[in-house]
């Protein structure tokens, strides 16, 4: 429990880590190249407006001149290249004077490419293009070394943000001992609780017992020396279930796992429910594929499905029908027990039934001799053959408990 909270904990805190990068690398990339494609379209919408040329700055005309916030150098280093088409596709005049990197037959055959778009990249190049009288011009803005500089500025930050993961996680694995340390050692602390309050009960009520022996051979029976036995018994078997589900847990995956027929020990351990089933009036069905293995913990699989169907008989209205399935379902082999309820379950009171002490009957009433436990040490024994156990209630009162465990 300990190791999947501190896996929990790491993976956790490395999500959210890995989503605020994302969101920074994405947003801070997005805006770098918004700021490329906003100047490029200002550039190309001057030159669009001079009919492919950056005005002089002489004459009174808005046209003639540049924007004030613009540096004169601007002109000067811009390299960009137009085509001029007629509006039959003639080509008209093509001028390359301001770049060097393109030729004459380039540019046309760049130009034809993009004749029905409106505006865009193509390669490194951003493009116009803007219908005249009878004319249609194409104005390609070379912007070639800002998108460099955006894909460096994208390399660098996807890398640095990579180095600063490693190392949060690093720090993240360092110290989440530390973190969950105060937790480790309550847990600690109440499992030994547990192992040892009941090692510490077994033997006042071996002496409690005894003694109502010694009473009944004295005194003769009565109802009251009866209570004691019974309320002994309950005691013995709640603490001897406590006792195992904290040996269970501490257990874990040291359990011993070897290879069985699977199918034989659900169908043994099954079989010994037939007879209570039919003294309460219950039907229990078996369906059961043959021949299935697992590796795992062979008792520790009986215990699972007496669990199971105990629990299926003590919570199930008389006259009703309990199924019991196996069967292999991919690489999983999955154990299935599907009873009628007294009472609809709530989906949200489904997780709650693998909690300790946690009973569909809110009165808590001792008639169907249940302590809540005994689906937290189920719960425990699939956790220890890495598998799932869930609750599901497909009907208003129906309840399938499944296990699912790796083939």
């Amino acid at each position: 429990m300990i190791r999947k909270l501190r896996r929990k904990l790491i993976l956790l805190s490395m999500s959210a880590l890995l989503l605020v990068l994302s969101v920074i690398i994405i947003g801070a990339n997005a805006v770098n190249f918004y700021s490329v494609v906003r100047d490029a379209d200002g550039l190309l919408t001057i030159l669009s407006e001079n009919k492919g040329a950056f005005p002089r700055n002489q004459g009174e005309g808005r046209g003639n001149r540049l924007p004030p916030d613009m540096s004169l150098e601007v002109p000067y280093e811009t390299r960009y290249f137009t085509v001029l088409f007629s509006s039959d596709g003639s080509l008209i005049q093509v001028n390359t004077s301001r770049i060097v990197t393109v030729d004459q037959t380039e540019a046309v055959s760049i130009a034809q490419s993009v004749l029905e778009n409106e505006k865009g990249f193509v390669g490194d190049f951003r493009y116009f293009v803007k219908a005249g009288e009878g004319t249609v011009r194409l104005i390609f803005l070379d912007c070639g070394r800002k998108l460099d500089s955006c894909r460096r500025f994208l390399l660098a930050s996807m890398g640095i943000s990579l180095a600063g993961f490693l190392v949060v996680f690093l720090l993240i694995a360092l110290f989440s001992k530390r973190i969950i340390r105060p937790v480790s050692e309550s847990y600690e602390k109440q499992k030994r609780f547990i192992t040892d309050a009941g090692h510490e009960l077994k033997t006042p009520l071996t002496i409690i017992s005894a003694d109502a022996d010694v009473l009944a051979m004295d005194l003769g029976e009565n109802e009251w020396l009866e209570d004691i036995r019974k309320q002994v018994e309950r005691l013995t078997v709640l603490t001897k279930g406590l006792v195992t589900l904290s040996r269970m847990e501490e257990a874990g995956e040291t359990m011993p796992m070897i290879v069985f027929p699977f199918s034989d020990v659900v169908s043994e351990a099954a079989a010994s429910f037939q007879a209570p089933a039919q003294t309460q009036r219950k039907n229990l069905v078996l369906s059961i594929q043959p021949m299935l293995s697992l590796k795992g913990n062979e008792k520790g699989i009986e215990q699972l499905v007496g669990i199971l169907l105990d629990n299926a008989l003590k919570y199930s209205p008389e006259g009703s029908t309990i199924y019991l399935s196996a069967f292999k379902q991919g690489k999983t082999v999955v154990l299935s027990v599907t009873n009628e309820t007294l009472a609809p379950i709530a989906k949200e009171e489904l997780p709650l039934l693998f909690e300790r002490f946690y009973r569909m009957d809110p009165s808590r009433s001792s008639q169907t001799s249940g302590y809540g436990i005994g689906l937290s040490l189920a719960k425990a024994i699939v956790t220890a053959h890495s598998g799932k156990l869930q609750a599901q209630s497909k009907e208003k009162s129906s309840l399938t408990v499944m296990a699912s465990f790796p083939a």
